[in-house]
């Protein structure tokens, strides 16, 4: 079973909720896919075993091919691709801005002169490890990379179908996020009772029931905010699976990278309660 951990924003404990999913129950594979700011590692300290580079394609022009036609740049969708064509007696010449490409590879299969090629951009890495029984996927994406679903992608090719995956993934309900979540078998939402926690979930609700997967709502430090979100919830028939309080030990732990389950044992039979939950009733869509 695949199941995601995703919020409309950040900070409202998506890898806490994660982590402690993790520790509490068995046969599990974590794989932490906020690319651009993972800190599941932080919590759990797994053994990282192996590392591998992540790459993706970029268009490389063959000059002596070319003749500045111009259609690269009229199939690239992204806009990666400038065309200057000759005039006057000087030559063309084709720019190409590899932080907008997507990799789409249009350029290269419609080139007439077939001059253009792919070459490969490392764009991050990708690394393997162990927690105790957790086995452990992240990946780093590289300080001024502009784009991280490929790299999201990359790291879900690591999953392990003998396990019950559990994927973190990143804050919001753009491109990242759908990448992330994309062929769950269930996503968790976690949001916080605050007018902004409520927007957001709203917004992250329309993404996963555009997707069609199976959802219900974690709420974080519910004993802050209103009553709102628990409102919305019910008017949606959307399931509550957890509400975990505004408690100051629980932020003590948090800022000492301790998992909540390692001090609070008690909560590992709540956090067991919430996979019961999604296995065995039925589910909002």
């Amino acid at each position: 079973m695949i199941i995601s951990i995703a919020s409309g924003k950040g900070g409202t404990g998506k890898t806490t909720l994660a982590v402690n999913l993790a520790l509490s129950i068995g046969n599990v594979q974590l794989l932490d896919c906020d690319v651009e700011e993972p800190n599941a590692h932080l919590f759990l300290k797994p053994c990282i075993q192996t590392r591998y580079p992540a790459f993706v394609t970029i268009p490389k022009v063959d000059e002596e091919k070319c003749n500045y036609c111009g259609r690269c740049q009229e199939v690239c969708v992204f806009h990666a691709i400038v065309v200057l064509p000759n005039a006057e007696g000087k030559k063309g010449s084709v720019m190409i801005f590899p932080n907008l490409c997507h990799s789409c590879g249009a350029c290269a299969q419609l080139c007439p002169e077939t001059a253009m090629g792919e070459t490969k951009k490392e764009i991050g890495s990708i690394e393997v490890g162990e927690c105790g029984h957790i086995q452990f996927v992240h990946g780093k994406l590289y300080i001024g990379e502009a784009i991280s679903p490929p790299l999201i992608k990359q790291v879900k090719e690591y999953m392990n179908p003998t396990r019950t995956v559990i994927i973190d993934a990143p804050p919001g309900t753009s491109c990242p996020m759908i990448a992330s979540v994309r062929g769950s078998d269930f996503c968790i939402l976690v949001t916080e009772p605050t007018p902004f926690g409520l927007n957001d979930l709203v917004l992250a609700v329309e993404v996963v029931r555009k997707m069609k997967i199976p959802f219900g709502v974690v709420i974080n430090r519910s004993d802050i905010g209103d009553q709102k979100v628990e409102a919305y919830c019910k008017e949606q028939n959307i399931p509550i699976l957890f509400s975990i309080p505004f408690d100051r030990e629980i932020a003590e732990l948090y800022s000492k990278g301790i998992p909540l389950v390692k001090a609070k044992k008690e909560y590992t039979q709540k956090f067991i309660k919430v996979m019961d939950s999604i296995t065995h009733t039925e589910v909002s869509r």
